[in-house]
């Protein structure tokens, strides 16, 4: 199977830490696969508030996950503090990619890189709606320098 190949842009607009609770450890001792979805997750969630929004309203309009890739560079463990430094990019009239790195904080290490795909919908009608313009224009000012 070939592997993923992900790269990272140079700067990021956003950044928040998570504590690694032994809730999100697995048999093997390191993060699970689940739950560092569940850490970007929470990251995401920082990120809009950041922006003045809760994740089910955003300028009027709810979000959703389209889709998530995830590359793990190393293992996380439990009591580790991790960066998460997400970005967007990629735009497109009913979304954006929010692109993440997670690192861990004392040493610097990469723990996994990828990005999920955002997607507004209209809740009412259940379709995907296409962003305000306000929000594109904060999100575009979150976002990482073309290359």
């Amino acid at each position: 199977m070939a592997r993923i190949v992900f790269h990272l842009p140079a700067q990021f607009g956003f950044s928040t830490e998570l504590q690694v609770y032994i809730s999100h450890v697995n048999h093997g001792g390191h993060l699970d696969n689940a739950q560092l979805l569940s850490l970007v997750s929470e990251a995401r969630v920082r990120f809009f508030r950041s922006l003045g929004y809760s994740e089910g309203d955003v300028g009027g309009l709810g979000t959703v996950v389209g889709d998530m890739l995830a590359q793990y560079k190393s293992e996380a463990f439990h009591g580790e503090t991790l960066r998460v430094q997400m970005t967007p990019q990629d735009f497109n009239r009913y979304g954006f990619d929010l692109v993440f790195c997670m690192t861990e904080v004392s040493q610097g290490r990469e723990v996994a890189r990828g990005k999920t795909g955002i997607v507004f919908i209209d809740r009412t009608l259940r379709k995907p709606a296409p962003i305000p313009e306000s929000v594109r224009q904060q999100l575009l000012q979150r976002a990482a320098p073309q290359q």
